[in-house]
């Protein structure tokens, strides 16, 4: 137990000392019920997901842009959550977030983690697609529930530790 404890703790600092130096903007969060969210916003949602039933949603203000988080559920079970930025007047899903195993992120990911946190082992895993095609692995340190430890960007095939935080 008191070995799990020290790999607990030795993990959480390599993972954090990947992310050192980053700044988190700060962000003010509202949530919202399903049925007051804007109708744009779930035509979006509904239409990226058919069948979505919309569990949560917040309204996310930080630095100079507005987001909705809306969390639901899929036909499935699945559990997804989709980040919309209004860009114009208008909402747009810029992010596509689930959860996933470690083990089921591409290899050049978990190798490009590995090499900036050689004992890392993340204790949750979200695969956050952006509206590009680009995924951003979100590596979540064991008692830091809230950000990410460590994230990792894969486009085209390759796998790059970011040194700042993804705006999304």
């Amino acid at each position: 137990m008191f070995a799990r404890s020290i790999l607990a703790s030795a993990i959480a600092l390599a993972l954090a000392a990947g992310a050192a130096g980053a700044q988190v903007p700060e962000t003010k969060v509202t949530p919202v019920e399903a049925a007051d969210l804007p109708p744009a916003v779930v035509a979006a949602v509904t239409k990226a997901a058919p069948g979505l039933k919309i569990k949560a949603a917040e309204l996310k203000v930080r630095e100079d842009r507005r987001y909705y988080d809306v969390e639901g559920t899929l036909p499935d079970g699945a559990e997804i959550e989709f980040d919309l930025l209004e860009a114009g007047g208008r909402w747009k899903i810029v992010e596509t977030q689930r959860d996933v195993a470690w083990t089921a992120t591409p290899q050049p990911v978990r190798d490009a983690a590995v090499k900036a946190a050689p004992k890392v082992a993340p204790v949750r895993v979200i695969e956050s697609t952006q509206a590009d095609g680009e995924v951003i692995y979100e590596l979540f340190a064991e008692g830091q529930p809230k950000t990410p430890a460590l994230e990792v960007s894969w486009k085209g095939g390759k796998a790059k530790v970011l040194t700042e935080v993804w705006p999304h």
